[in-house]
């Protein structure tokens, strides 16, 4: 399959397809767009699953095409048993919205001495 003609280094007619057809994702321009703002020389990690949340380690991108034909493009972890990171910092969950800010319980006050 082939890819449409790029303009600004953006496909000129999937992402609209794929919004028509009622698919709010992501495109490889979005993408580039965003970590074009980040230090190229910092790793890329991927947050996987909002109920327990962890950090994964990226190591393949897989271009393919969708059920529709369309081309689309996979962030795959490495099969490594050091791929998965561990647990995702507490302040990348809250910034994804998959925990709530976490406030320290208030102390309860302590009486002064001789009361």
């Amino acid at each position: 399959m082939t890819a449409a003609p790029m303009r600004n280094g953006r496909s000129s007619g999937f992402h609209a397809v794929r919004r028509k057809r009622g698919y709010p994702e992501m495109t490889v321009g979005d993408l580039i767009d965003m970590l074009s703002a980040c230090d190229r020389g910092a790793p890329v990690r991927q947050a996987m699953n909002p109920f327990f949340p962890m950090a994964h380690r990226l190591a393949q991108v897989v271009p393919s095409v969708d059920e529709m034909g369309l081309p689309v493009v996979y962030l795959a972890e490495g099969r490594d048993e050091d791929s998965q990171l561990g647990h995702l910092p507490p302040e990348v969950a809250v910034a994804l919205a998959w925990q709530s800010p976490v406030q320290p319980r208030p102390r309860p006050s302590r009486g002064t001495a001789g009361s």
